[in-house]
């Protein structure tokens, strides 16, 4: 597939971003000081007494002798005390966009008169879910057994580190508002901040409800999920998520879900040396996360990069310890859209199946498993009226006209929306297996993947396949 090895042009269009994905306030790529950077301090070369009263301490994270910190950097003992608190970005909202894509346009039949219209229903527009045969989707209940006639969740809870989850009709009850929290500096709390409803939609992924029959159903719909917001704009800080994440394994979540990371050119370690230290400081949070049993999970990027490049490193898919997802995606679901076509028939009649790469897929061995991620086809965007329905349809919040806030369904594809799958698959085994490891957990994910097109190159294990899963986890 030429269309995943585009390391020439890729690199040449991330040359774009230049410093763009250096925080504001950040130490330089050059290690400069100055008055009002952001940075982090490691208290491994440096004593907590020697950091001076001037520098304000973000986030204390000394489970892993890290402190996020602003203030200048120079002021701190040690060229080797202090790094770089580097821009971080939800994998599908880079500043150059990227090649994943949504679309705004309303799940059809979602509430009111398309419901009767013969259009599709929500539940109908779920290929990811009904690929999976997660819950019971179909126009015949009690039609085969599903997954969750053998676990849904129950007693099990998932981080959302992301852009913050709006209150949304099928994530009722869903979200621990005690426990989530906000990791950024704005005064707001874990609800969405400027930041779009890109966690939003990856939390119906992983544990959409469904209430009303009509809506999103999550793999696992009766974990418990923690918003831990570190968005407040497009930039996030990488301070703010190792902060997130070191909390939610101390909060005792099973899994983790990071849809985010460092976009081109920020991952060439030759020409931004820096990249290594933040590194160093995941490794650290991800080697804590699996000390109190928690699976990080993170989405492989959207550059089509092959990560197995010589040169390459793509943060933090390929931090030891973190388990790495690919996208996958139809080609041509219920384009033909008449109603004797639907069903799982609909999935029998794709130009590509579920479980093919997505076109913009990092890929590599840093992938541990794919997962449904959405795929499309750039030519039939401005010809085939229903080319998103081969996107991931979840929970989203739009603007009305009287700019109130309101609960929406809407389409995102990314290796963004891959990663909550294997976080809900994580919530499912934990939920029958509670004593699991992480290292039993992850194994289990992997050795129950199926083969899937195109190969371990873009799959890893294989494609995630949560009926074998959970077969084998009972």
């Amino acid at each position: 597939m030429s269309d995943h090895s585009r390391r020439t042009f890729l690199k040449a269009a991330g040359g774009a971003v230049g410093s763009a994905a250096l925080l504001t306030g950040s130490a330089s790529a050059d290690g400069s000081s100055g008055p009002d950077r952001r940075f982090l301090v490691d208290l491994r070369e440096v004593s907590r007494s020697e950091v001076p009263d001037d520098v304000e301490i973000i986030h204390d994270i000394s489970e892993i002798d890290v402190l996020a910190a602003r203030g200048d950097p120079g002021a701190v003992p040690g060229s080797a005390s202090t790094v770089a608190d580097l821009a971080v970005y939800q994998h599908d909202a880079t500043p150059e966009g990227g090649p994943a894509k949504e679309h705004s346009g309303k799940g059809r039949g979602s509430k009111g008169p398309a419901w009767d219209s013969g259009e599709p229903t929500n539940t109908e527009l779920q290929w990811d879910k009904r690929a999976q045969r997660v819950g019971d989707l179909t126009e015949n209940p009690g039609n085969g057994r599903t997954v969750q006639d053998t676990a849904t969740g129950e007693g099990t809870r998932v981080a959302v580190i992301d852009s913050g989850v709006y209150d949304h009709p099928d994530l009722a009850g869903v979200v621990n508002e005690e426990l989530s929290e906000n990791f950024t500096t704005d005064p707001y709390d874990f609800r969405p901040n400027g930041a779009g409803n890109h966690g939003t939609h990856v939390a119906g992924i992983v544990a959409g409800n469904n209430a009303d029959g009509e809506g999103i159903l999550g793999t696992a719909p009766d974990t418990e999920i923690l918003s831990h917001r570190v968005f407040s704009g497009v930039q996030g800080a990488s301070g703010d998520t190792i902060a997130a994440v070191v909390d939610a394994a101390s909060k005792g979540c099973d899994a983790a879900n990071l849809s985010l990371g460092y976009p081109l050119p920020y991952v060439y370690p030759d020409e931004y040396p820096f990249l290594l230290d933040v590194k160093e400081m995941y490794e650290r949070a991800v080697s804590y996360a699996r000390s109190q049993d928690m699976v990080v999970v993170n989405s492989s990027g959207n550059d089509a990069l092959d990560m197995d490049q010589e040169g390459v490193l793509s943060l933090p898919t390929e931090v030891e310890g973190v388990f790495g997802v690919a996208a996958t995606g139809p080609i041509g679901y219920l384009w033909d859209d008449k109603k004797p076509s639907r069903e799982d028939k609909a999935l029998k009649k794709l130009d590509k199946p579920t479980a093919y790469p997505a076109n913009y897929t990092n890929y590599g061995e840093a992938v541990d498993v794919s997962a449904a991620g959405g795929n499309y086809d750039p030519e039939a965007i401005d010809e085939v009226e229903g080319w998103y329905y081969d996107l991931v349809l979840s929970t989203v919040y739009e603007t009305n006209e009287d700019g109130e806030t309101v609960p929406d369904y809407g389409w995102k594809a990314g290796t963004s929306m891959a990663a909550p799958q294997v976080a809900g698959a994580v919530a499912l085994v934990r939920s029958l297996r509670p004593d699991a490891s992480v290292e039993e957990v992850e194994t289990l994910i992997r050795e129950t993947a199926r083969d899937a097109p195109e190969g371990e190159t873009y799959h890893g294990a294989g494609h995630l396949d949560l009926r074998r899963l959970i077969k084998r986890a009972r």
